[in-house]
């Protein structure tokens, strides 16, 4: 029978779904000095809040896609949003820091799941010629989180205390679960098992290798500066907690405008787009140090809305690039490729989040952002050297095709 619920009803669920899951993701960077005064720990072990919630993600993401593919998508959907919400009202109720953590791993379970079918369930209840769109409109939930979410849940935490938060997170995530319930269709395409053997095609061709490496160091490297950035706008730059919340929402516009241009310019090149947008993170990164040490206040502004500029500017292109990797090399696994991909950002999340933290530990949260530039710096090389393996196969395939004009045969992207 065929389902009468609206595509825009479903993408509209999507996109309250995508709400709740991203503003959790990164809500402890506002909330960073709170739990630190709550719970009595040092900024590095606060820190831990967003290192553990990627690490979560990271297996999450390609384990539950396995071990979910024969579900219904919408009893999937519904699954995830419970998950998601529990593990938020763990993380409200905590009377420990090690409680927080927990909950904080149970919703990135959530978290790595939804973010592997979501995609799928937009394209599927559209037409062909509509996809790409339906999938950037699920998108812009996680967008508009980093806008509005974040200094929201900031906001809220600051006038009555944290634990409020994870509670206004768990709430907007019961309206996506009921939104579910009432907008997702029943009939959706079920995947079924996945083929483990997949894993092989993927780990075994070095340029899906190597886009995953560029997306953990790429990517990953902000986090390094970004996971602490409250504290430095607080006791670097010396703006009240106030003023933090209307920086928070300006940096989110930023982070917004910038995802669109990075979107924009990565549709037919990718790759070089990439070492265009890594060597202008590295350089905003390499700002923000040098203005925290000046300790201009005007100037460090500017330069922390610059890196809210390039900081996330770069994810459209590292997703559509394994994308295009995996239609190319490994058809079959396409989905399964997107997953990893996915664990290779939480990858990256982590390790620049344990990075900023030894960083703030040993020499200062002011050190940060150089640290976060050296971690991107890894990945523009990995896009140069990727790049000119690109030139050597194209120039392999040109001299085939002249050595045997009849027979030639592309060898690969």
């Amino acid at each position: 029978m065929k389902n009468k619920i609206s595509p825009t009803l479903t993408l509209m669920a999507l996109v309250i779904n995508a709400f709740a899951i991203g503003s959790t993701e990164f809500i402890s960077v506002g909330l960073m000095p709170l739990i630190v005064n709550s719970f009595h720990v040092s900024l590095a072990q606060a820190g831990l809040t967003v290192s553990l919630y990627a690490i979560g993600v990271t297996v999450g993401a390609p384990l539950l896609t396995i071990l979910t593919g024969k579900w219904s998508r919408k009893f999937l959907m519904m699954m995830i949003m419970s998950l998601f919400i529990i593990g938020n009202l763990f993380a409200a109720f905590a009377a420990s820091f090690a409680m927080l953590l927990i909950g904080r791993v149970i919703s990135a379970l959530a978290h790595g799941i939804f973010m592997s079918v979501s995609s799928v369930i937009a394209a599927d209840v559209v037409q062909p010629h509509k996809r790409a769109s339906a999938i950037a409109i699920m998108f812009t939930g996680l967008t508009v989180a980093t806008v509005t979410g974040v200094p929201l849940g900031t906001f809220i935490g600051q006038q009555t205390n944290w634990h409020m938060t994870f509670i206004f997170i768990a709430a907007v995530g019961f309206i996506g679960l009921v939104a579910n319930l009432f907008l997702i269709p029943s009939g959706l395409p079920i995947p079924g098992s996945v083929d483990l053997r997949g894993i092989l095609r993927i780990f075994k061709n070095k340029f899906l290798v190597g886009s995953f490496l560029i997306t953990a160091l790429g990517y990953g490297g902000t986090f390094a500066a970004y996971t602490y950035l409250t504290p430095i706008l607080q006791d670097k730059i010396g703006y009240s907690a106030h003023a933090v919340v209307i920086l928070l929402v300006i940096y989110g516009l930023m982070v917004a405008i910038g995802n669109t241009i990075g979107g924009h310019y990565s549709n037919r090149q990718p790759l070089k787009a990439l070492g265009v947008m890594f060597g202008l993170l590295v350089l905003s990164l390499l700002f923000l140090f040098l203005t925290i040490l000046s300790g201009n206040k005007l100037v460090a502004t500017v330069a922390t809305l610059v890196l809210g500029l390039f900081s996330f500017m770069n994810v459209p292109g590292l997703q559509f690039y394994v994308v295009q990797l995996a239609e190319g090399y490994t058809p079959k696994d396409i989905t399964l490729a997107s997953a990893f991909n996915i664990s290779a950002f939480n990858i990256g999340i982590a390790f620049g989040s344990f990075v900023g933290g030894q960083v703030t530990k040993t020499v200062g949260v002011g050190y940060t952002p150089i640290f976060g530039a050296g971690i991107v710096l890894l990945a523009v090389f990995l896009v140069l050297k990727l790049i000119a393996e690109n030139k050597k196969i194209e120039q392999l395939s040109l001299t085939a095709q002249e050595m045997n004009p009849e027979n030639s045969t592309s060898v690969t992207k």
